[in-house]
């Protein structure tokens, strides 16, 4: 019995051998997400790491009337002249809490009673969707330059409208004690339908088991809300606080508008951002301002701690 020998064909032949792959090949292919994300993480990462290492020397120096000036090392002297101060810094402390605190209050309640009202269909729903996000159109500036016109206490729409019912003229954004409640409420009108916006995608992503079965057991309107919906909804109410409340902590563009510098004549509106904005911009005292940025920031920091712990601790119950 002979035996043969397999000749590769000639196909076979031709195909050529796979090379071997180098180590940094097999490397490179399993963390290629990295890779290709790399480039535009370090560019962000730069963005942020240079500004705040340099708000943050600035802040250890007595840097003032230009920038171009030599500016000497003086350590923390300008974190203990902000912290005792209590005629502008810690006053601009609590507005900027009070301010958050009321405005996150009443666009996250009128935010979910709006998606509430969006969330199943009805008739004329589209003309309603295009009303309610109209207060996001205009930016925040042209926002303020509007209400600043219909608050005026001479010729403004609002003390003409409040007028037919027999109450007198308000100073709003004129008065001392009414300022900083006036801006709430500008703040409130342009900001709550982004809020909306955040809770109706929560409610559409909602099963609708859970709802059945509680109508099923006899479970009123208000009842399946708070014990069906409101629980359920909780990870995504947390998300558009975390969003709003830091975007809140921040806002300067209404404040600016309607007030100008220094918050008013009396600093009535004057928060942390318009603070630092007048010590930069009106007094050129960089290493002052730098502190209260500084300062602020860490505020900032602390607040999305404590929400984000929140967070997380619902996603674990």
């Amino acid at each position: 019995m002979t035996s043969t020998t397999l000749e590769p064909t000639s196909a076979q032949a031709a195909a050529p051998r796979p090379k071997p792959t180098s180590a940094f090949s097999a490397w490179a292919n399993r963390h290629r997400k990295w890779l290709f994300a790399a480039p535009a993480m370090i560019f962000v990462a730069v963005l942020i790491i240079f500004p705040l290492v340099w708000t943050a020397w600035l802040s250890l120096t007595d840097s003032h009337g230009s920038v171009r000036a030599a500016a000497k090392f003086i350590g923390l002297q300008n974190y203990a002249t902000v912290l005792t101060d209590t005629t502008r810094f810690w006053p601009a402390v609590g507005r900027t809490v009070l301010f958050t605190g009321v405005v996150l209050v009443f666009e996250v309640v009128f935010g979910m009673c709006i998606a509430l009202l969006l969330w199943r269909p009805f008739k004329g729903e589209r003309w309603v969707r295009v009303a309610v996000l109209l207060p996001l159109v205009a930016t925040p500036v042209a926002v303020g330059m509007m209400w600043r016109l219909i608050f005026d206490p001479n010729i403004g729409f609002a003390n003409q409208v409040i007028g037919w019912f027999g109450i007198p003229p308000q100073p709003w954004l004129a008065g001392q004690e009414t300022a900083l409640w006036t801006t709430m409420f500008i703040d409130v009108w342009q900001w709550t339908p982004m809020v909306a916006l955040i809770l109706l995608a929560g409610l559409t992503s909602l099963s609708e088991e859970p709802q059945e079965a509680a109508k099923i057991d006899g479970a009123s309107t208000w009842q399946r809300f708070w014990f069906v919906t409101l629980p359920l909804m909780m990870p995504t109410v947390i998300v558009a606080i975390l969003l709003r409340g830091i975007d809140a902590l921040k806002t300067f563009d209404i404040l600016y508008a309607t007030k100008g510098k220094g918050g008013g004549s009396f600093n009535e509106v004057e928060t942390l951002n318009v603070y630092a904005y007048g010590l930069s911009f009106d007094y050129n005292q960089y290493g002052v301002s730098s502190t209260v940025l500084i300062l602020f920031f860490l505020l900032i920091i602390g607040v999305m701690w404590a929400l984000t712990g929140r967070r997380n601790k619902k996603k674990e119950a």
